[in-house]
């Protein structure tokens, strides 16, 4: 299928006429004219409600917004991602994280190989070793059962498995304790084992390569610190797994390749949560639960690729943030969950969509025109409502924002989940529609008040509501962002699933620590700036 670029297709074009009819139109008149809007622009599946009534959108921007989906290629494109085709065109490979999360009767075939079969066969290893850990078989150097573990790693392998954690903490072992090193910075595992025995402790380390900078540093500290306690060479094999596919290396570290769990390269980082890297996940909820979560994704995953566009809850919000981004201008979208469960969430969705969409050429090379991945953010409610929620209500800047909630609590103490619900419909309803300079009067306040207390509104929301968080839920609502930002991925026309930004500074590190390192004064060829900075590192050391 050819796509035309961006800015020629028809439903562009049109969509910048529409956005010169609608930008100025507010919320309040949106509702006004059509009292059915709430009910009526709400869409659910997979055990997740969208409230998308609070965008400033009509049904005429809602038809061009699901026509321009369908110029860009949405279908056809998301048909290759399932079907395992090298989308990924920059490293050449397969995108199939969905692929990690289908039943274990489905079959999908890639270069010659059922890779359903291949997940599974490691899925059921992981689930006997994390069995093994939980019942007390696996034992220690000394014979201790382990009670800490320790997941090493970076990005993916350190924010989807601490993020995934936290959420499903109501639902771990809590005669285990877990820990989660992903900084070089010595401080980051001074502080996460300081407290832990070696001898009841294991270690995840989770890279593809095994040669992960920062992880492997961690890594070798680890090691250090348990044979500090242990003595023993053997046993590293103890207290050490790999998620890895790097055998020889793993080996070389210590640890037994038996217990080396693998994945492939058609897994990016940040998509492999529901991969071997989830082994610590696994150890903390158990394997049933874990199953849970794989069906909250599977459940997503066939909801966004069979629902029509119009009804498709991803598909939509990835169009909304198209829409703002590309239209209005917006630079940013908070994303606000309401639940101390997911407070790590925000900081997991960093992650997919900036390092997904933070691109700067199209598939094919070219230079774009347009702006492409906005910065994600965000704290949970109601704390950010006592921080920066002033921004939000009454700056001068236009930040969209998502809103997550739940029907039942995990933890029902009085009304404190009534409360917290109440801030999230509250929240929503005031930067949508805000307070008037009349409203405000009616109040009988100072004149010179007034301007200060006034609300613009028309700020916009979405509100993502689910029954309770379980890891089912939780499976659904990742698999929710991360379909969105295919979608704008798609629309944009760049390619959401390679990370060349991130090697730069990877290089240029390694090329400057033996110049930090060294006895001898190193000759400096760096900018003007950053020779500058290593003498002064150096002078102060």
């Amino acid at each position: 299928m050819s796509i035309a670029p961006l800015r020629e297709r028809p439903a562009w074009r049109a969509l910048e006429r529409h956005y010169t009819e609608i930008r100025d139109v507010h919320l309040r008149d949106l509702f006004a004219d059509d009292p059915a809007r709430g009910e009526r622009l709400a869409a659910e599946g997979a055990s997740l409600y969208l409230d998308y009534s609070k965008n400033r959108v009509t049904d005429e921007t809602l038809r061009l917004l699901v026509q321009l989906a369908e110029e860009s290629g949405l279908p056809e494109r998301t048909e290759a991602m399932f079907r395992g085709d090298r989308i990924n065109v920059s490293e050449n490979r397969s995108v199939l994280h969905v692929a990690l999360r289908l039943p274990k009767g489905k079959s999908l075939v890639v270069d010659g190989r059922d890779v359903v079969q291949d997940v599974h066969g490691v899925l059921d290893r992981m689930a006997k070793f994390a069995d093994r850990v939980r019942s007390g078989e696996w034992k220690g150097h000394t014979g201790k059962p382990i009670a800490n573990v320790v997941n090493i790693g970076i990005g993916g392998s350190d924010l989807g498995p601490v993020m995934a954690y936290e959420a499903l903490r109501h639902y771990s072992r809590r005669d285990l304790t877990f820990r989660f090193v992903s900084n070089v910075d010595s401080a980051d595992f001074v502080e996460a084992t300081g407290d832990l025995s070696a001898d009841e402790t294991l270690f995840v380390v989770a890279s593809k390569t095994f040669t992960t900078l920062e992880t492997m540093t961690n890594a070798r500290t680890a090691r250090e610190w348990a044979l500090a306690a242990l003595d023993d060479e053997s046993a590293i094999a103890k207290h050490f797994v790999a998620v890895s596919t790097n055998a020889e290396a793993v080996a070389a570290f210590g640890i037994d390749p038996a217990n080396m769990f693998g994945f492939w390269d058609w897994v990016g980082g940040r998509y492999s949560l529901a991969s071997a890297i989830g082994l610590s996940t696994m150890i903390a909820v158990g394997p049933d639960r874990f199953r849970e979560l794989l069906a909250g994704f599977h459940a997503l995953d066939e909801h966004f690729r069979e629902t029509p566009l119009e009804r498709n809850l991803p598909a939509l919000h990835g169009l909304l943030c198209v829409w703002y981004a590309s239209f209005f201008g917006a630079e940013t979208v908070g994303v606000m969950p309401y639940s101390h469960y997911l407070k790590r969430l925000p900081a997991y969705l960093q992650q997919l969509t900036m390092e997904s969409n933070g691109k700067q050429v199209t598939l094919d090379g070219r230079p774009v025109d347009y702006e492409t991945g906005a910065v994600f953010w965000g704290e949970p409610g109601t704390n950010g409502q006592h921080s920066f929620f002033q921004l939000l209500h009454q700056g001068t800047r236009l930040i969209p924002v998502d809103l997550i909630g739940f029907a039942k609590p995990l933890e029902p103490i009085r009304d404190h989940h009534d409360l917290l619900m109440s801030n999230v419909f509250a929240q929503a309803e005031a930067l949508a529609f805000g307070r008037s300079e009349d409203e405000v009067r009616s109040e009988e306040v100072d004149e010179q008040i007034v301007p200060h207390r006034v609300f613009e509104g028309n700020r916009p929301t979405n509100v993502l509501l689910a029954e309770q968080l379980t890891p089912h839920t939780l499976g659904a609502l990742v698999a929710f962002y991360e379909h969105s930002v295919f979608t704008q991925g798609t629309v944009w026309e760049i390619d959401s699933f390679d990370q060349w930004g991130v090697e730069l500074g990877k290089v240029l590190a390694q090329r400057i620590v033996p110049e930090l390192e060294s006895e001898a004064v190193p000759e400096l060829a760096h900018d003007s700036s950053t020779n500058a900075l290593i003498r002064r590192y150096r002078a102060m050391r």
